[in-house]
């Protein structure tokens, strides 16, 4: 957001501008001339000399000018020193005689270099009579230049401008695209100042414009610049600074990472550890319970190359699923077939792999397909982009599954596999633009799969089924350790306000590793989660787990 003007102060000068330095006399100065002002400080940034080059290209290209057109530059005193100052002023100096010479005439100079101290009347001053202001800064952060023209250009007030200007008051701009203030200047003709010929055509182009055009451009620039003035701005800075620190106070920050890759994390002081004795006495007086487990980075490490279950973690899943009271989901990205080995000891165990898009409530029942489209054409544009970043990405690889299609660069260098993530999310949002996918980044992996699939859903899915029979949970486990999790984490909250679960509901939403997240609680890694598990399923009924035991040995 860029810096306003203070509207009241340039009124004020614009009141004073006739008594110090009548506009009159320039008037009477630059008749039957049309003036591009150039205000800058001597700076080697502020792209002084390819202005000067722009008007020469412009008096060569376009003769009709010669004898009509004046480029006024006033050049605020150097604030610094130093060799770079002194070559640019040579530079400027030289420009400015070598253009007069070849196309100066008898009472006409094509350049005015103003070249000493101007005070802020006398600037004021050119503005009003200037029909163009042109910026061609090369790197500017703060400009208002063009603010300032804008402003006197419209005069003190309304009935004011029309009795000096006769008529609706106009005004062009030709400013560089790398000033902080070009995007909000929307009618303003944008140029690269290193592009000589084509800020020259810009030049002429304003010059040449139409008046109705002209008029049309400046009431747009005016409307912006006098509502988004400096007290705007500052009204708005602190709203958006109230808004970032509304929950300062309340919040624990937390270092995180070494070196670049350290950052501080704001969390919520709800935000806390999971306690085992907590959850395992909630867990005991529950009676119809719903613990839903991603796979990978949650009961699975994620640096672990054999992705196959250990026993350990079989064995607690099939106690947990095996108690009468529980209804337990492995909710997954991995593929259905995966997944079907990996639990096949679980028999009562649910199932939602590819991300909900294949579903079961346990082994004895039929896999549901819950995506709702199964064209997969898009594997054919997709497919190839991916491929393409693989060459070039060493330590990627693509996973293909049933319903979608997963980049991975896990084992590729940190950086360059970062980048080239978000290059590739860009390039498949853009080829995929009218498909029914949804294109998805989160940890490692770029993943491409069919709209309308996600965990949330299969949560959402899974509560209100077993309402339906007569079993709404009264307690809800849920862990997950990525942005897919999330989704899980934030449909609990719109389940329990739309009756689906009820208020009483005991929820245990948990996210593996200290992050911000919309869970409530953490564990701090897959280990600490397994551990959480065993002593559920320790506390798990005794008849249900001698049953685990026959079954954990299959």
């Amino acid at each position: 957001m860029p810096v306003g003007i203070h509207m009241g102060q340039i009124r004020s000068v614009l009141s004073l501008a006739d008594k110090e330095w009548r506009v009159s006399e320039l008037k009477q100065q630059f008749e039957g001339k049309t003036v591009l002002l150039g205000v800058d400080d001597m700076d080697v940034f502020k792209g002084i000399n390819l202005k000067l080059l722009a008007m020469e290209q412009m008096l060569k290209q376009h003769p009709k000018w010669e004898g009509r057109a004046v480029l006024v530059q006033i050049t605020n005193p150097a604030r610094g020193r130093g060799k770079d100052l002194v070559e640019i002023q040579a530079e400027i100096e030289e420009s400015c005689k070598r253009i007069n010479e070849t196309f100066g005439q008898p009472g006409y100079e094509p350049i005015v270099f103003v070249d000493r101290p101007v005070s802020l009347c006398e600037r004021f001053a050119f503005y009003t009579i200037a029909e163009c202001a042109v910026v061609t800064a090369v790197r500017d952060g703060l400009n208002l230049t063009p603010y300032e023209y804008i402003v006197c250009r419209q005069g003190v007030s309304e009935s004011e401008s029309s009795s000096e200007s006769n008529g609706p008051m106009k005004s062009m701009l030709v400013v560089s695209e790398f000033i902080g203030c070009s995007p909000s200047l929307s009618g303003a003709i944008r140029v690269n100042p290193w592009n000589i010929e084509s800020t020259a055509e810009a030049m002429n182009e304003a010059i040449s414009m139409a008046d109705g055009e002209k008029q049309l451009r400046h009431e747009k620039h005016y409307r912006y610049v006098s509502t988004h003035d400096v007290a705007f701005w500052s009204r708005s800075f602190f709203q958006d600074l109230e808004r970032a620190c509304k929950d300062h106070f309340r919040r624990r920050c937390w270092g995180i990472g070494l070196s670049f890759g350290f950052r501080v994390v704001a969390l919520d002081p709800n935000f806390r550890k999971l306690s085992i004795d907590h959850i395992v006495s909630v867990y005991l007086r529950s009676k119809n319970r719903a613990i839903l487990l991603d796979y990978d980075g949650t009961v699975m490490p994620q640096t672990s190359h054999n992705k196959t279950p250990r026993a350990e973690v079989i064995s607690i899943v099939n106690a947990l699923s095996n108690d009468t009271k529980n209804t337990v989901f492995v909710v997954s990205g991995r593929g259905r077939e995966s997944l079907s080995k990996w639990f096949s000891p679980c028999k009562k165990l649910g199932i939602a792999a590819e991300h909900g898009y294949f579903m079961r409530w346990s082994a004895n029942d039929e896999w549901e397909i819950c995506g709702q489209n199964s064209e997969f054409g898009w594997k054919q544009i997709a497919e190839p982009v991916m491929k393409l970043y693989t060459e070039t990405t060493d330590g990627s690889n693509i996973e293909t599954k049933e319903s979608a299609l997963v980049w991975h660069h896990r084992d590729a260098d940190q950086g360059f596999g970062s980048s080239q993530a978000k290059e590739m999310l860009d390039h498949l949002e853009s080829v995929l633009a009218n498909e029914p996918v949804a294109v998805k980044s989160g940890q490692y992996i770029v993943e491409v799969k069919p709209q309308g699939v996600s965990k949330g859903l299969v949560a959402e899915k899974i509560f209100t089924t077993m309402t339906e029979r007569g079993k709404q949970a009264d307690f809800v486990l849920c862990i997950g350790d990525d942005r897919s999790d999330e989704e899980m984490f934030e449909i609990i909250s719109s389940a329990i306000s739309s009756g689906i679960l009820s208020p009483n509901t005991s929820v245990f939403a948990c996210t593996v590793g200290q992050k911000p997240s919309k869970a409530k609680y953490y564990l701090d890694d897959p280990t600490e989660v397994v551990n959480m598990l065993e002593a559920l399923a320790e506390a798990s009924d005794p008849d249900s787990l001698s049953d685990t035991g026959s079954e954990g040995s299959i």
